[in-house]
């Protein structure tokens, strides 16, 4: 019994040197894309700004505020505090690139676009919608919100919700995802350490205990009055 448990420890402490090398690796890998994420943020030198009390601001205060509203509440995002840093305000973190994205949200949606008409158009009910120029709030409307039918809210639409926009949005949401996908495999590293080092401490000590064990026979049987 004692010989099946101290190679049972063995086989433990041989695993755990997989478990180890397994959280090794996806550190070593973890890092390599923190830096590459981090190398990327710098290079596009982008910055958020904070007041004095360590508000965000976007302008003002009160649009910074806004920004948040729209990410939490309406887009029902986490925003992390410990990844909000003034002291380190560049946009290399997830809740800071969900940040940057609401902030291209939101002056979209708040946005009011000039429509020029060069000529007559007619909508698709017949409506004639004379030739000028037409201001069109977007008024929290998305792209998929506006009518199409409507000339002046057809073109608006293509005018607030531009290629650009959604060009920058995209990239941001690249951003927000690699950050997410880096912590998460910080996690699994760190996970596939500490069963390493559970599975070794098990190992270790099933072999120490049957060691002692095994002395303990020992001298029980030296001590043993041997038969006449």
């Amino acid at each position: 019994m004692i010989g099946r448990l101290r190679t049972l420890g063995m086989v433990l402490a041989v695993i755990s040197l997989v478990f180890v090398a397994a959280g090794a690796f996806t550190l070593y890998k973890v890092n390599d894309g923190r830096n590459a994420l981090q190398a990327f943020s710098a290079a596009q030198a982008i910055k958020l700004n904070y007041n004095d009390q360590g508000q965000l601001v976007v302008g003002t205060a009160e649009d910074g505020a806004a920004i948040l509203s729209l990410l939490k509440n309406d887009w029902g995002y986490n925003v992390a505090s410990y990844e909000m840093d003034p002291n380190d305000p560049l946009v290399n973190t997830p809740s800071e690139y969900m940040v940057q994205m609401a902030t291209i949200a939101y002056h979209t949606l708040t946005s009011t676009q000039t429509v020029v008409l060069p000529a007559d158009v007619t909508a698709q009910d017949g409506t004639v919608v004379k030739a000028g120029s037409y201001q069109f709030p977007v008024d929290g409307k998305y792209f998929s919100q506006f009518n199409r039918a409507n000339p002046v809210e057809g073109k608006a639409r293509d005018q607030a919700w531009s290629a650009l926009a959604h060009g920058l949005i995209a990239e941001l949401g690249v951003g927000t995802v690699t950050g997410s996908t880096l912590q998460l495999g910080l996690g699994l590293g760190a996970l596939f350490l500490g069963v390493g080092f559970i599975t070794f401490t098990a190992g270790a000590g099933l072999v120490w205990a049957t060691r002692a064990a095994k002395e303990a026979t020992a001298r029980e049987l030296a001590l043993s009055p041997m038969p006449a």
